[in-house]
């Protein structure tokens, strides 16, 4: 299988019409975050492309359509078999694309399944471009509704036309696989609201409904300088907002899930909680090292190293694992730290810095990356299996616990 990214590039809240009311990127401070560092930066050298660029996504702009037509031709070029799929991806958001309909014409030339990773629909003004995409070989678009109530787009999401974008979602979900996404601003889209927008695509066919929710603080992930998002707005607890989506997902057919927490069709993440015997394949850990990781995961973590060995644990105030930076490992107490620390895989943290920060009582600790995924959040788990989901939960914990047993003490 053979998959190709056609990066379009494009700025966030530039690019797509305007940030929307709840966006991650509003506000930023791209000109004080200074690069974080990462797992992709040399040994010697904190800051690279990914961390110091990419996590903002700070395109130039668009990309014209003849650089991306060489990049396709480039990467064409350079894989071996057929390709399997085609997903459109940038910083901006593709209905805002100047050139869209030439892209797709351009892509549809290729003769496989097309898919759009992510789009508010903004940019969509004319019903028609539906079927342009159906005839073009479009199978899946993950699409941000927010709310079925056109009034509440136009004015969270800042859609100048939102009649049209309901119409072309609808349009879609008649002939391919359509993925609906709202980030949850708790007493706007919720409640009532919530549920006559899941009628609403459910009725129309759509596959599933994705809940995020929203984040207003630092500890919820906003690690741009951007917080509040909306000053004074309420934020729902992790607690509250899984039950919300449970609440949701037992009144439909149509799968919802939500991130952080949580797939109830699948159990994720972290559905081997519920699979003892799963849990009893697991290497045993023989070594001894302090795993660092956000707060949502750490009693997930503690419970399934547990059943392995003992497992020292420490989640910190930052909720989401991978926006972990070097801040959070500061409230550390390192006088109860193991000799070697492993941090998540996907943090934001220059091991070299890491290493400083957690040695500063005199104590000199290894710090290791662990896997990058240990398991599945509702972005990923939505085209997922339940067996999938666990096999690679399975594959992560397995290689969490060799690293402890690799690099900890005895």
């Amino acid at each position: 299988m053979v998959h190709l990214t056609v990066d379009i590039g494009g700025r966030p809240g530039l690019d797509c019409r305007g940030f929307c009311s709840y966006c991650y990127f509003r506000h930023r401070k791209d000109r004080d975050t200074l690069a974080f560092g990462c797992r992709y930066c040399l040994p010697f050298l904190k800051g690279c492309d990914y961390c110091n660029r990419g996590v903002k996504e700070e395109y130039a702009g668009f990309k014209p359509l003849r650089e991306v037509a060489d990049s396709v031709l480039a990467d064409i070029q350079s894989i071996r078999g057929d390709i399997t799929r085609i997903t459109i991806s940038g910083g901006g958001d593709p209905s805002c694309y100047p050139e869209f309909t030439d892209l797709i014409e351009l892509l549809a030339s290729l003769e496989a399944p097309l898919h759009i990773g992510y789009t508010s629909g903004n940019g969509f003004d004319d019903p028609a471009i539906a079927d342009t995409l159906i005839n073009s070989g479009l199978s899946e678009i993950s699409f941000t509704v927010f709310a079925s109530d056109p009034a509440l787009r136009r004015q969270y999401m800042h859609d100048p036309t939102p009649e049209a974008s309901l119409a072309i979602l609808e349009r879609l979900a008649e002939e391919i696989d359509v993925y609906a996404a709202s980030v949850i601003l708790p007493g706007v889209n919720d409640g009532s609201v919530l549920e006559e927008t899941c009628r609403w695509l459910e009725d129309r066919g759509v596959k599933g409904h994705i809940l995020m929710r929203f984040a207003n603080a630092k500890e919820q992930g906003l690690i741009l300088g951007n917080a509040p998002i909306i000053p004074d707005h309420p934020v729902q607890t992790v607690r509250e907002f899984a039950d919300m989506v449970g609440s949701v997902a037992s009144k439909f057919s149509m799968k919802v899930s939500g991130t952080p927490l949580f797939d109830p069709e699948i159990g994720s993440p972290f559905a081997i909680m519920s699979e003892p015997d799963l849990i009893a394949k697991l290497p045993r850990m023989k070594g001894s090292a302090t795993v660092v990781t956000g707060s949502v995961a750490a009693p997930f973590l503690k419970a399934i190293l547990s059943g392995c060995g003992a497992a020292d644990v420490r989640g910190v105030s930052k909720e989401i694992a991978c926006l972990i930076t070097a801040d959070d490992l500061l409230e550390l107490d390192l006088r109860t730290l193991a000799d070697t620390v492993i941090i998540p895989g996907r943090a934001f943290v220059f091991l070299p810095e890491a290493e400083s920060i957690l040695s500063a009582d005199g104590t000199i600790r290894r710090v290791v990356r662990g896997p990058e995924t240990l398991t599945a959040d509702a972005e990923t788990s939505m085209g997922m299996t339940r067996e999938g989901v666990l096999e690679m939960e399975l594959s992560g914990f397995s290689d969490l616990i060799r690293l402890i047993n690799l690099y900890g003490g005895e």
